[in-house]
C-alpha cells in the first residue's frame, strides 16, 4: 500500500472546505498567523491564485535566506523539486506544498546520512518506504532533507558532522531534536510543514522548543515506516506544523485504513471538541524532578485554561517506578546504538573512534557491552509491563496533562554528543524525564504551545491520551488552538 486513497479524499475534502488560514478564531480579536499554513498553500493552488512553482520557488527563496542562520537542511533538491512542481503532474490534499523529510528516511534521488561523519560518501537512495511515498501521493513537493542528530539519539540537533541546527527564536539556543531540523525550518517559515519522527519525544521536543504543533500517533497506526528490531517498537512519524488544520489532514492521508490496521481509522479531525474531559495531572519527571519554574508555569497556566474551558484536573502520578523505567528505557535505547556501532565495525573493518562517531553513541554502545548477562530481556519485560500500568492509568483519565521537558530551550552544546558521557546522562534526565513513557506504551501524545518565557522562548506542554485516541487530541487542540491562538507569534529569524 504506497498511500492510504480514502484518507487523501477525506483530507482534500477537508482542505477545500477550510477556511483562509488568515481567518480569524472564533475567540474575539484573535490576531492573525503571520504566515499561511499548508492547508491555505494549497487552497490557493487549487483555486489558481498561484502555482506549485511559484510555491517553490518561493520556499527556495527563503530557505536560502535562512539557511545560513538556523542550518534546517542538510541536503537540498530544488532542481528536480522545480522540474516536478511545473510538471502539473502533482495532485492530492497538498498538491505543491513544499515538504522537507527527515534525513533518518530516505527519499528516492537523496543520499541519507543520519546525522553522523559515518555516512561521509553515502549515495543518493533508489528506494524509500511506503510511508515515505504517502507524502509524494499526498502531493508535496519535496525540496530537501531537515537535519537531525547523529542516528537520532539526543534531544537536540547539532552532530559533529553538520552545523548545528539553531533555534529560530533564539539561535544561541537549540531546536531540540531529533526532529530538530524539521522544527527549525517551519518554525522560520522555510516550509509550513515537515515530515518527522518520534522515538522517545522527537516531535514532541522540538515542537515544543519552537513554539510548533506536534502530534505523536500510536504505534501502528501509520502507514509502516522503519520497524524496530529492539524487541519493542518505539518510532512513529508525523509532522510538525504552525496549525492543528495541517497535522490533522495529513494524518487522515497517511493512516492505515486496510483490513490488517490496529486501530479504526479516524480520517480528518475538523472541530473542537464539544464534551468534557478528566484530565490528569502530572508536573514532575518519572524520577520525581521537579521541572524548571518557566516550564512549570506553563503547565499551570494549561491547567487553568483546561479548566476555563470546562474541564476537570486533578493530579495524578505516573504509573510505574520512573528511575527504573528511566533505567531500561536507556538500556533499550543504548541497545541501538549498539546494533549501529556494530554495523559500522563491519563496513568499516575496524572500531569506529571518536573521529567517526560521536561519544555518546561510543558510550551507549560501551554502556550494552558492560551489561550484565540477561539484562536487556529483564529490561524489556519490565517495558512491557508498562504498557498494562498505562493502559490502566488511562482507564481513570481521558487525558494527561504534563511538561515535555524540564527546561525550556537549553543553549547550544548543553545535551549535545560531544558532552562526557557521565555528564550528558546526569543533564538528560532532568531535561528529558516526560516523553519516552507514551513510546513505550504505544499511545499518542501531543505537544501544544501554549507559553512563552519572558525573554521570547517557547515552552510547550505535553497533552497525552490513551492507544488509539488521537481523534480526541485532535479536537482537544483545536479547542486550545481556538481559546488560546499561536499562529500570530513569529520568531526573530524568519521569513
Amino acid at each position: 500500500m504506497r498511500f492510504s486513497r480514502r484518507g487523501l479524499m477525506a483530507a482534500s475534502a477537508a482542505i477545500a472546505a477550510a477556511p483562509s488560514a488568515f481567518a480569524k478564531p472564533k475567540t474575539t480579536g484573535a490576531p492573525a498567523p503571520w504566515t499561511p499554513d499548508a492547508t491555505e498553500l494549497a487552497g490557493r493552488v487549487r483555486r489558481k491564485e498561484v502555482s506549485a512553482a511559484e510555491l517553490v520557488e518561493a520556499a527556495i527563496a527563503r530557505i536560502e535566506t535562512l539557511q545560513p542562520q538556523v542550518q534546517a537542511l542538510v541536503a537540498s533538491d530544488f532542481e528536480r523539486a522545480l522540474e516536478k512542481a511545473k510538471s502539473g503532474q502533482v495532485s492530492g490534499p497538498f498538491a505543491g506544498v513544499p515538504f522537507l523529510v527527515k534525513d533518518l528516511d530516505p527519499y528516492k534521488g537523496l543520499p541519507t546520512r543520519y546525522g553522523t561523519r559515518a555516512s561521509i560518501g553515502a549515495r543518493p537512495d533508489t528506494a524509500q518506504t511506503g510511508y515515505v511515498d504517502a507524502f509524494d501521493g499526498a502531493g508535496f513537493v519535496t525540496l530537501g532533507k531537515s537535519a537531525t542528530p547523529e542516528y537520532g539519539f539526543l534531544p537536540t540537533t547539532e552532530p559533529m558532522g553538520f552545523l548545528p541546527t539553531r533555534n529560530p527564536w533564539n539561535t544561541k539556543h537549540s531546536s531540540g531534536g531529533s526532529s530538530g531540523g524539521a522544527a527549525a525550518a517551519v518554525a522560520s517559515g522555510m516550509v509550513s510543514i515537515a515530515h518527522a519522527s518520534d522515538g522517545g519525544g522527537s516531535i514532541r521536543i522540538p515542537s515544543a522548543n519552537c513554539g510548533l504543533f506536534g502530534l505523536k500517533p500510536s504505534r501502528g497506526r501509520m502507514i509502516p515506516n522503519r520497524p524496530s528490531s529492539r524487541g519493542i517498537d518505539l518510532s512513529v512519524s508525523h509532522a510538525l506544523t504552525h496549525s492543528v488544520r495541517d497535522s490533522a489532514a495529513l494524518f487522515a492521508a497517511t493512516e492505515r485504513t486496510d483490513a490488517g490496521a490496529p486501530f479504526k481509522p479516524i480520517g480528518v479531525v475538523t472541530a473542537p471538541l464539544k464534551r468534557k474531559l478528566k484530565v490528569g495531572l502530572v508536573m514532575n519527571g518519572g524520577t520525581g524532578l521537579a521541572p524548571d519554574p518557566e516550564v512549570q508555569a506553563a503547565v499551570d497556566n494549561a491547567a487553568k485554561l483546561l479548566k476555563d474551558l470546562g474541564h476537570r484536573v486533578e493530579p495524578t502520578a505516573w504509573p510505574m517506578d520512573g528511575a527504573q523505567f528511566g533505567q531500561d528505557f536507556t538500556v533499550l535505547w543504548a541497545s541501538g546504538a549498539a546494533e549501529l556501532v556494530a554495523g559500522v565495525t563491519k563496513a568499516m573493518g575496524r572500531k569506529p573512534d571518536a573521529g567517526v562517531l560521536e561519544p555518546f553513541t561510543l558510550g551507549m554502545a560501551e554502556l550494552v557491552g558492560k551489561l550484565p548477562q540477561g539484562a536487556l530481556p529483564a529490561a524489556l519485560q519490565r517495558l512491557n509491563a508498562t504498557i498494562g500500568a498505562y493502559d490502566a492509568w488511562l482507564s481513570k483519565y481521558d487525558v494527561i496533562l504534563s511538561p515535555v521537558l524540564g527546561k525550556p530551550p537549553v543553549e547550544l552544546g548543553y545535551v549535545a554528543g560531544w558532552v562526557s558521557f557521565e555528564e550528558l546522562q546526569a543533564r538528560l534526565m532532568a531535561y528529558v524525564g516526560y516523553t519516552p513513557v507514551q513510546n513505550v506504551a504505544g499511545a499518542p501524545a501531543m505537544s501544544v504551545p501554549l507559553h512563552w518565557t519572558a525573554d521570547g522562548l517557547p515552552v510547550g506542554v505535553q497533552i497525552a491520551g490513551r492507544a488509539g485516541g488521537e481523534a480526541t487530541l485532535l479536537a482537544l487542540a483545536y479547542q486550545l488552538e481556538e481559546a488560546q491562538p499561536w499562529a500570530h507569534r513569529r520568531p526573530t529569524v524568519s521569513a
